[in-house]
């Protein structure tokens, strides 16, 4: 039976699971402690959080929030990236980040009680698929899809600029 602490702990972190929209779950091995406070700084306005997560308690809140899958994405020092508002713009902060300190990984992550890999979560047009399809199963408009809009605009512009190139 876990300690008070721990439950608490338990029962905090799989309330933070269930409101996430994405969780990403990351190894900060190696990063200190004015990289991890920018990072959670450039997370903070895009509505998502950095925390610091042991494995077992992790596991324990997953299996409490319904979650399936989390538990084999645990191993070693592991950090939870909670995404509650915008799921895309939390995973391009993760993987600018990722990019920049070369020392963060991402080990793949959650959403819609769907297993996420690490190359899906470095391709916001993926996780935006993601959020405007759980957002309209919500029945409300999807950030994901004005990304995918602004981004098939430019997609479709494309042939006519190589065209007017040649």
């Amino acid at each position: 039976m876990p300690t008070a602490q721990k439950a608490a702990t338990i029962k905090a972190l799989s309330d933070q699971l269930t409101r996430a929209q994405l969780t990403i779950v990351t190894d900060y091995r190696g990063l200190g402690v004015a990289e991890l406070q920018g990072l959670r700084g450039n997370l903070r306005p895009t509505g998502a959080e950095f925390r610091i997560a042991k494995n077992t308690l992790t596991t324990i809140a997953a299996e409490r929030a319904g979650i399936d899958g989390l538990a084999g994405l645990l191993a070693g020092p592991t950090a939870l990236v909670l995404a509650y508002d915008d799921p895309v713009q939390a995973s391009k902060v993760v993987s600018d980040f990722v990019r920049t300190s070369r020392v963060l990984t991402v080990r793949g992550g959650v959403m819609n009680n769907q297993l996420v890999t690490a190359p899906d979560i470095d391709n916001p047009i993926h996780v935006g698929g993601m959020a405007s399809e759980v957002d309209r199963n919500h029945g409300t408009c999807a950030r994901g899809d004005r990304l995918l809009n602004v981004l098939g605009r430019d997609i479709q512009r494309l042939p006519l600029d190589v065209g007017e190139n040649r």
